[in-house]
């Protein structure tokens, strides 16, 4: 598989490439966003490890133009503890990130869970789809439809909404989302990134405790579809 690793600094963009070729990866490395677009238009690849903080073009940047023909997992490295800028990564279409910082094992793991939530739900070549009311999900396509109008989701958040869907009228945990997706034991570090996929998936259904149409919340408990 292919992995793109960005990041100015090159003790720790090295050190990335390092773990990523002993685990088997095939390696892009690049200390600038403009080499790393210009990679991407070129070559496939499988996840991309974008720092934030970059001379020419910033992180979020990269992701933001990535996710307007790519689907492939992203993780955002970020030296800064602002929940702003992990929120902000989200919004824009990354799937997790690490803050420096970061044990390489721990990004490692990472970068492992992402590409086997990744394929596993690529894999299916099937038409699969899914229609609760005016909700219609397309499983093959990676397309949602609310009433007839195609709504705009990262693939986390897609991937959260068909696991919901799979499950409609249960009560789905923060753990089983993060067990079903990720492939690993959810532990506590993790459920602000789950809680802000399904905040931003909320807000694009326009779901909310006045209009719950769509997704009802289990406060406390998890989640389900209506």
């Amino acid at each position: 598989m292919n992995i793109l690793v960005v990041d100015d600094e090159r003790e720790i963009a090295d050190l990335v490439e390092l773990y990523l070729k002993n685990e088997g990866f095939q390696v892009y490395k690049f200390y600038n966003g403009s080499s790393a677009l210009m990679c991407v238009e070129k070559e496939k690849m499988d996840l991309a490890i974008l720092d934030i903080m970059l001379p020419d073009i910033d992180g979020l940047t990269i992701c933001q133009k990535i996710r307007e023909k790519q689907d492939f997992p992203i993780i955002m490295l970020t030296a800064k503890e602002s929940e702003i800028d992990k929120i902000t990564g989200l919004t824009i279409g990354a799937d997790d990130y690490v803050t420096k910082p970061f044990r390489p094992l721990e990004l490692m793991a990472r970068v492992k869970a992402q590409l086997r939530r990744y394929t596993t739900f690529s894999s299916h070549k099937q038409t699969m789809c899914i229609t609760i009311g005016a909700l219609s999900i397309d499983k093959e396509n990676h397309q949602c439809f609310i009433e007839g109008n195609l709504i705009s989701l990262t693939p986390t958040e897609f991937d959260i909404l068909w696991l919901l869907c799979l499950h409609k009228g249960k009560v789905v945990t923060v753990d089983q989302i993060f067990q079903e997706l990720w492939g690993e034991k959810y532990y506590s570090a993790n459920s602000s990134s789950i809680m802000v996929h399904i905040r931003h998936l909320r807000e694009k259904m326009n779901d909310s405790a006045e209009n719950p149409k769509y997704i009802k919340t289990v406060w406390g408990v998890g989640y389900k579809i209506g």
